[in-house]
């Protein structure tokens, strides 16, 4: 299991765009098998900031979602409601590994 959490800090006139785009990405992306969980939260203290984690069955998996339509569009839709580049860290699952 691949886990990748995705660090986005978005513009304040973005946030309710950002969302929409994201909450359309993410459903479309749990319809694929190689995708465990998609989640995405949203700070509590800065709503500006948000946090997709993103759980893969495979390395394969992870790849293959950046190649989807979906993902495309997603991507071209939340570009210019990025504050700064998105950051993003890799772990895997320790607790139930594959």
């Amino acid at each position: 299991m691949l886990i990748v959490h995705v660090f986005v800090h978005v513009v304040p006139e973005g946030v309710d765009a950002f969302i929409e785009a994201t909450r359309a990405n993410a459903a479309a992306s749990l319809l694929e098998a190689g995708i465990a969980r998609f989640d995405v939260v949203q700070a509590l203290d800065d709503p500006t900031r948000f946090v997709l984690v993103e759980a893969y069955r495979t390395e394969d998996a992870a790849a293959a979602h950046k190649e989807t339509a979906h993902y495309a569009t997603w991507r071209d839709a939340v570009a210019d409601l990025m504050a700064e580049p998105r950051s993003s860290v890799k772990y895997r699952d320790i607790a139930f590994p594959t």
